[in-house]
């Protein structure tokens, strides 16, 4: 009986772990050399982040799951070490998630963050970007990354990313002749 409740549940999650990537999939992402889907989303200070505000610059645009969970806060971490060589290339990091503003206030403020947590709560950005997870009615962002070059357009796609290394893949991704030299 117990073998049986085993296999049982081993059926349900690959099930529900279909459904995820079935819906996910049934998303367009946006690809590259497409213009990127413009927003405006509150920032974890209350202020109100345009993407169009960043013509000119390199934008770091990450989605991920939930503040405060172990992946989300790894990749966190990575981007802020990183922080001043992403602002040495002309690129600002923009994160997004589903959580409130005060939520992301309050990972910001534990975790030291200092770069814009941007609050998806009506998922429009997510979806926008084909980043809408869902799990059992739970929905979220995926963890997908993307470089939007200076004059706003998709530069670079990264899906499903590993959180460890997504900082530094990023980083080598933007071109070194981004940087306009210093007069």
């Amino acid at each position: 009986m117990r073998k049986l409740s085993v296999f049982a549940l081993a059926t349900a999650l690959v099930l529900a772990a279909s459904f995820v990537a079935v819906h996910a999939s049934a998303q367009a992402v946006p690809a590259v050399g497409q213009a990127a889907p413009g927003f405006t989303l509150p920032s974890q200070d209350g202020s109100q982040i345009s993407l169009a505000s960043f013509r000119g610059k390199w934008v770091v645009l990450y989605f991920y799951p939930k503040d405060m969970t172990s992946g989300c806060t790894i990749e966190a971490h990575n981007f802020q070490r990183d922080l001043p060589k992403f602002v040495a290339k002309n690129a600002v990091i923009l994160g997004v998630s589903v959580d409130s503003t005060v939520s992301h206030q309050k990972f910001c403020t534990k975790e030291g963050l200092t770069f814009r947590l941007l609050a998806d709560t009506s998922h429009a950005v997510v979806s926008a970007y084909g980043s809408l997870g869902d799990f059992a009615g739970v929905r979220f962002a995926s963890r997908n990354t993307f470089l939007i070059d200076p004059k706003g357009h998709i530069a670079k796609v990264w899906l499903k990313v590993n959180p460890a290394t997504t900082s530094t893949e990023v980083l080598a991704a933007i071109p070194a002749e981004s940087v306009k030299p210093k007069k």
